[in-house]
């Protein structure tokens, strides 16, 4: 900070937030600080980010706050090399916001268009720590049984107390409330001591305070048995949240650990070993057979099996030589390959899989918004509720005052609204999860929501429906001009792009022995081709249709290409200024798995339509045998507009290669980018299909079905649950230890399925 009234980003690792309502409850005490802003909380990557104005508030002081509140905070790493600290496991990864701007100049594919680390535990806060209560993880418990961890250790603790308590009962009834009260008092004071700093924060409706009320006043109404026997399954029930939160957070904390610790650099002729996270683009690193891949590059020597199932899912490993590219955390399974790093550590398909699934709770889902808007004043309801049972019956009806202060004590237990709160980020946390195994990647809630209520799907052609990679089958020459004068006058027109059918076109031309001739100022045109200076005149690669309107073409070469377009070949005219030199076709074979995709999106109700800038006839032919509707000759304005229509009867999903039509993808309701963990499919697109499939598009959506479905699951359980011990109470059908059980079993409950969506295999259809 070089100013005294600069902002300054802050990032800091929070442990020990089990449910909603702990991040709600540090999100609104860091809130109220001034010089504060911008304020997001994370449960599943345990993190809280802010903008900060130190002239106004100090780091120091915000981690006071949230200590205050019972948790654990220290700063998030941010080294030299940006490592950073995930919970559980070291890996590399940039800042938010630090990458800097791709080139994302589209090609329409179908039109051809061209052109030293921190520690992350603080120093420890006793407050709070002592005795049962809302007492949270601490880092150094995390991979022990649930006993050995500190709060294991306060519920054994608070269960000697109690057990002790009812020893005394028995052999001195005379002196055995006092030991219940002792035992409730030395339970609640941690709980109590929180719930007067939340107070002071001006958080007065907390599962503490209103915890601590119901404790006191049940001593005060001579049930202490009660009262301790309450703060006993509160303790038990925070051990339970607090293994059912760390299973959710296991899936990032597993994928965080594929990539290795350690690399072979070669270093002059000599290799080395130095940390992965040290690694840089463009240095050679030797990978040996059954070694994990250090970092995402390309293989410069050596043919070998790579099991992609860590990152991917895909169960097979494929076979990778020169030129392929391989992701970080594979495996290399039969020879040793030498292989040059394109991606840093902090920007490899693995830390940008998990930074995606870290900010993902960012992208809240409509229903969690309304659930947390509701779940404001929903505590208020009910203590506003409680008092009323309290002083309604004694008051107007003369009816016993220790009767309706239990019933109303056990109404307060059930006003923490954790379980409800929870009920929706942590489905999306382990749908999020299971989707990043398997190749399946997206940003957050909302996009799942969105992805579950699709009922059109739009594809792109060319590298989506097809493998992207067209070969040239047929070349037709015009006049005098020989197939090697045609593919020169093309490979230099098409020299330098990356497009699809340029690389198929200068291919042909290697294989054969063409050169290239030299070539300047080629200039893409948007939909139709490209132009460019090619010796001492201009030269056109485009479509038919322009080379017609432009001279390039005759009635009797646009027959020909005609006839190659019916049978599903894509033609490019190559001429001069008015004069046609040739034709050549290409053919981009469909995806093995592409009919098998378009056929359970039928059965799941899902129509799917391909809008593609290739000519009618090839969109046809493609079409037919996949069995989808389909428009061709389209421009990308023309796409924008296809999305804009369907979006009106429904959710639309465009499925895209992440960098051509960008408009299309962004109108969308869920824009998908298929690639193997291009820089745009990661951070362009709402999801990313990393394995190519495209039966990974209806494994998709069924992911987001049953994401949805247990959220309403989760929903019914907390609400259902709350609801139905609201009336068992004032009914005094149940007391205060059936309350608490309601709360915290509540909270468990829904944890524990939505943690059954880590086993749900969204490629078995239903």
């Amino acid at each position: 900070m070089t100013e005294a009234n600069s902002e300054t980003a802050c990032d800091w690792t929070v442990s020990g937030m089990d449910c909603g309502s702990c991040a709600a409850k540090i999100r609104d005490a860091v809130t109220r600080m001034p010089g504060v802003s911008g304020v997001e909380v994370s449960i599943m990557s345990e993190r809280l980010r802010l903008t900060l104005d130190e002239a106004q508030t100090g780091r120091d002081k915000v981690e006071k706050t949230v200590r205050a509140l019972g948790y654990e905070i220290a700063p998030r790493a941010a080294s030299a090399n940006k490592e950073f600290v995930l919970p559980g496991a070291n890996i590399p990864k940039a800042d938010v916001g630090e990458h800097a701007d791709h080139d994302r100049d589209g090609h329409d594919q179908d039109g051809h268009d061209h052109g030293p680390q921190a520690d992350a535990t603080a120093k420890r806060d006793d407050s709070g720590h002592g005795s049962a209560g809302h007492v949270h993880d601490d880092p150094a418990d995390r991979g022990k049984r649930w006993y050995q961890t500190g709060k294991g250790k306060l519920v054994m603790f608070t269960a000697l107390l109690l057990g002790a308590a009812w020893i005394i009962e028995y052999l001195a009834p005379e002196i055995g409330k006092w030991a219940f009260t002792a035992a409730c008092l030395i339970g609640v004071a941690p709980v109590a001591r929180r719930a007067f700093a939340a107070l002071r924060m001006g958080q007065p409706f907390t599962i503490e305070s209103l915890m601590t009320i119901a404790a006191i006043g049940a001593l005060f109404i001579n049930a202490a048995e009660e009262a301790a026997l309450v703060v006993f399954l509160f303790a038990v029930g925070e051990v339970l949240e607090g293994v059912a939160a760390g299973k959710a957070r296991d899936g990032i904390r597993a994928l965080a650990n594929l990539v290795p610790k350690t690399a072979m650099l070669e270093v002059n002729g000599a290799t080395k070993e130095v940390p992965a996270a040290s690694l840089s683009v463009g240095q050679m690193i030797l990978v040996r057979p059954g070694d994990r891949v250090p970092a995402d590059g390309e293989i410069s020597e050596g043919t070998s099996g790579v099991d992609e199932s860590p990152v991917t899912g895909e169960s097979v490993p494929k076979t990778r030589g020169p030129g392929d590219s391989v992701f970080a955390g594979s495996i290399n399974t039969e020879a040793a390959l030498r292989i040059k790093v394109t991606k840093g550590p902090e920007d490899n398909t693995i830390s940008r899989i998990i930074r995606l699934v870290e900010e993902a709770e960012e992208a809240r889902a409509p229903t969690e918004r309304f659930i947390d808007r509701f779940s404001r004043w929903y505590m208020p309801a009910i203590v506003a509720v409680a008092a009323l049972v309290v002083l309604v019956p004694p008051l107007a009806f003369g009816q016993p005052w220790d009767t309706w202060v239990y019933r109303g004590l056990a109404l307060l237990l059930i006003g923490c609204p954790c379980a409800l709160v929870i009920s929706v980020p942590a489905s999306i946390a382990s749908a999020m999860s299971t989707g990043a195994k398997r190749g399946l990647l997206m940003k957050g809630g909302a996009v799942i929501e969105a992805a579950s209520s699709v009922n059109r799907i739009a594809f792109d052609k060319t590298g989506t429906l097809t493998h992207g990679r067209p070969k040239v089958t047929d070349l037709v020459v015009f006049g005098t001009t020989t197939e090697a004068e045609l593919l020169a006058v093309a490979a230099g027109v098409e020299t330098g792009s990356s497009h699809p059918l340029a690389i198929a076109i200068l291919n042909k031309a290697k294989d054969t022995g063409v050169a290239a001739l030299p070539s300047r100022d080629a200039k893409a045109l948007m939909g139709k081709g490209v132009v460019a200076t090619v010796g001492e005149a201009s030269a056109w690669v485009a479509s038919p249709r322009y080379a017609m309107e432009n001279g390039g073409l005759d009635g009797l070469g646009l027959r020909q290409a005609t006839s190659f377009e019916e049978d599903g070949k894509t033609v490019v005219a190559v001429f001069r200024e008015k004069t046609p030199l040739g034709l050549i076709a290409m053919r981009d074979e469909p995806r093995a798995d592409a009919k098998d995709a378009v056929r359970q999106l039928t059965a799941m109700g899902v129509t799917s339509v391909i809008l593609t800038g290739d000519n009618p006839r090839t969109a046809g032919a493609i079409a037919g045998g996949l069995g989808m509707e389909f428009q061709a000759d389209m421009m990308p304005e023309d796409k924008l507009t296809a999305i804009k229509t369907m979006s009106e009867r429904g959710g639309v999903m465009m499925i895209g290669d992440g960098i051509n039509d960008a408009p299309a993808l962004k109108q969308a309701s869920v824009g998908v980018a298929m690639g193997s963990g291009t820089d745009v499919a990661l951070e362009t697109a709402d999801a990313a299909i990393l394995r190519d499939r495209v039966t990974d598009i209806p494994a998709m959506i069924r992911l987001s079905r049953a994401a949805m479905a247990n959220i309403r699951q989760n929903v019914t359980i907390a609400l259902g649950l709350k609801a139905v011990f609201l009336v068992t109470s004032v009914l005094g059908l149940t007391g205060l230890w059936i309350a608490i059980l309601a709360d915290t079993g509540a909270t468990v409950l829904v944890t524990l399925n939505a943690l059954r969506l880590l086993r749900f295999n969204p490629e078995r259809e239903a």
